[in-house]
């Protein structure tokens, strides 16, 4: 008997969450070099260096469960636990950077983002070509590891600041236009109102984490802009999966 999505969901987050602990206070991330220090927040002299920062993450664990929670009502095309369980991780492997400012924390922040915009590109391409489970998961470590790639570049990219986070917003455009072209062929289409929702609360993200990082800035207050910024992003991720649960799940292989 296979285990249910909310068990798979809640161990990821137990051990995930325990990992980060240990990891945190055994230094196992290695010495604080500033990594994310440009996101407002000071860094405290304590055992979680961005407070703020970091127990915002608890947004993504939170909307992973709830995810994980509604799986037992569609399945995704049998990906609705994977994408639950990948939107728990986004919350501990983000405020593994946030809780150190270690190199290591920043790196496995943006392998979370590479996951969440990956997953969203190759559940929306496996749907157009109608492809099955296979399809999707070649698509998604291919995906993952362009983006690690494209993040050795380097961190001189204007707006966005690291060309890790330009290969992250192209595939989530990647994402939005072929959900588009796929609701305009239908038949079968998504509820646009759970897209629109998730769309927004990623602009709005978006904005606040620009804006914030040298405007209405206050380091030393727990009220960060970025805090909101993971939040919204985490809104974000279960408005998408409810997008994705609106449409009727016929026609592919399974």
């Amino acid at each position: 008997m296979t285990l249910r999505p909310l068990a798979w969901a809640s161990a990821v987050a137990v051990v995930s969450i325990g990992l980060l602990a240990i990891a945190v206070g055994a230094d196992w991330l290695g010495p604080d070099v500033g990594r994310g220090a440009n996101f407002c927040e000071a860094a405290r002299d304590a055992w979680v260096k961005q407070p703020a920062n970091s127990f915002s993450n608890a947004g993504f664990v939170v909307a992973g469960l709830l995810i994980a929670w509604h799986a037992d009502r569609t399945s995704l095309h049998g990906l609705a636990t994977p994408y639950a369980c990948v939107v728990v991780l986004l919350g501990p492997a983000s405020a593994a950077m946030h809780a150190t400012q270690s190199e290591l924390g920043g790196e496995l922040d943006l392998l979370s983002m590479y996951l969440i915009a990956s997953f969203a590109a190759a559940y929306a391409l496996m749907r157009w070509y109608r492809r099955d489970r296979v399809f999707f998961w070649q698509l998604f470590l291919l995906f993952v590891a362009a983006c690690e790639l494209v993040g050795l570049l380097g961190d001189d990219v204007p707006v966005v600041e690291q060309s890790g986070n330009v290969a992250f917003a192209a595939l989530l455009l990647t994402a939005v236009v072929v959900e588009v072209r796929l609701w305009r062929r239908g038949p079968e289409r998504t509820d646009l109102r759970w897209g629109a929702g998730a769309l927004g609360c990623l602009l709005l993200a978006f904005a606040i984490w620009n804006v914030t990082k040298s405007h209405w800035c206050d380091p030393h207050s727990l009220l960060q802009g970025h805090a909101a910024w993971h939040l919204l992003d985490a809104a974000a991720a279960y408005l998408l999966y409810r997008f994705w649960a609106s449409e009727p799940q016929r026609g592919l292989n399974p």
